[in-house]
């Protein structure tokens, strides 16, 4: 068989690894900056913790863990209907922030609140893969629960900014209000109707406005009410228009006027934030179609040509913990989604100073008779806590110094009998072609700079 990877999933190579471990490195110190502390949970939970909490079309994007072991055995002596609970009891977990939920639940005697944790590993959607959308994707949570104050929603803004001005990615951070939300839906008679009309307002980019009237109406919402959004969803004014529009059509919404509060106080901290080079907006639109949140709802997008990738996202949720038996704590918290952020740096060209290796000297021998003097030469440069190899194999020396090209290894260390002789090691810039003679302490003050 031809050897493959299993579909939405991908290899990375070491120059991969480099400029993922560059965002990585970029995203954990800001997380860090801002008081985040890290947690990890399992790659897998219990299927009770996922289901329902995404909505329909999240749990059908789950992927479920066959029973194995003892019990499948039992099962293949079955002969009655099996039932989904004999098949399979876990699954791969599908976002970071129920887990995190069920971790703050379960560990609530332990923790400090308001509790301010970041994570960073891989999950896993059962999706149709294309491009931009995989079934295996790292994701950088950091979120604050225990704390209802909107000055974290203010913090999580700024630290967006942070993160993409350092990448050198321009972006656009889209805010809206869940209330706003169930407020629309309130005054167009269809309040019951919420997460089909957020889940549906949500593909707006995607499917366009027709298509999202379709599926509205095949959600069961009325053409009147259907007909009352369309002003709202056309809408293409500034902040101030938008914020004069709802204030009209809400007016006799309570949740709305909320959500409109909120929104406007956002907006108002974040003008005193002085943003680096983030662009933030009020997109009314906005929808996010998971169930759990509540509050502010946040989306950003690259916004560097042609390149609108939606590469970060989060929210506020008021109860999320309450699923698992601790009601009435409020959190909000964001994602980055590395593996979308990594194809548009490098469908931008912005990796230009990540370097793939990590060595700096390449110890070169001429012969059989330099290896042990060689080795002994790396221990040191080692010792010194300077990344370095010494070429193994004995081939000629130019092979040696191609190898250190191929590598972006910015210095080689020539060692033939006259340096063994007089101890002034031949030091090599690959870079300028520069050489010059050095002792070995002098070698390691020069490394070392």
């Amino acid at each position: 068989m031809k050897p493959s990877t299993p579909k939405g999933t991908r290899d990375f190579s070491p120059t991969d690894v480099a400029k993922r471990n560059y965002i990585f490195h970029t995203i954990k110190s800001t997380f860090t900056r801002y008081g985040f502390d890290p947690i990890e949970t399992p790659a897998m939970e219990n299927l009770s913790t996922l289901m329902g909490k995404y909505g329909e079309e999240g749990d059908k994007l789950l992927f479920k863990i066959l029973n194995s072991g003892e019990i499948l055995e039992k099962l293949r002596s079955k002969t009655d209907e099996l039932k989904i609970g004999d098949i399979t009891e876990k699954g791969l977990r599908y976002d970071l922030t129920v887990p995190f939920a069920r971790y703050v639940v379960q560990h609530q005697n332990e923790i400090t609140f308001p509790f301010k944790r970041y994570q960073i590993q891989p999950v896993w959607r059962a999706d149709r893969p294309q491009k931009g959308r995989y079934r295996e994707f790292y994701q950088c949570d950091a979120d604050v629960i225990g704390s209802e104050s909107l000055l974290n929603e203010i913090e999580l803004v700024k630290m967006i900014d942070d993160v993409f001005s350092t990448l050198k990615l321009p972006v656009i951070i889209k805010l809206n209000n869940r209330k706003i939300l169930s407020g629309l839906a309130e005054v167009i008679g269809e309040q019951e109707k919420i997460i089909d009309i957020t889940v549906a307002i949500d593909k707006l980019d995607k499917i366009g406005i027709e298509g999202v009237n379709k599926e509205l109406t095949e959600k069961g919402i009325s053409n009147q009410a259907i007909e009352k959004l369309q002003p709202i969803i056309n809408f293409a004014g500034d902040y101030i228009e938008k914020i004069e529009l709802l204030s009209t059509i809400l007016a006799g919404s309570a949740i709305g006027l909320r959500g409109i509060e909120e929104i406007k106080y956002v907006f108002e901290k974040i003008a005193n934030c002085e943003l680096q080079t983030a662009t933030c907006e009020l997109d009314i639109t906005l929808a996010r179609g998971l169930n759990y949140y509540t509050g502010a709802i946040v989306e950003v997008k690259a916004n560097l040509g042609t390149l609108k990738s939606s590469i970060c996202g989060g929210g506020r949720y008021d109860d999320l913990t309450g699923i698992f038996g601790l009601p009435n704590l409020s959190g909000v918290g964001i994602s980055f989604g590395i593996d979308r952020i990594f194809d548009v740096l490098e469908e931008a060209n912005l990796f230009a100073d990540v370097k793939p290796s990590n060595t700096k000297v390449l110890i070169i021998c001429f012969s059989e008779q330099e290896l042990d003097y060689g080795f002994q030469l790396l221990l040191k440069l080692r010792n010194a806590s300077i990344n370095s190899e010494l070429y193994p194999d004995r081939v000629k020396v130019k092979k040696q110094f191609e190898y250190a090209n191929k590598k972006n290894i910015p210095y080689c260390i020539v060692i033939g009998s006259e340096e063994m002789a007089s101890g002034q090691l031949s030091v090599k810039n690959m870079q300028s072609g520069e050489q010059e003679k050095l002792t070995i302490d002098n070698l390691l003050l020069f490394l070392n700079r």
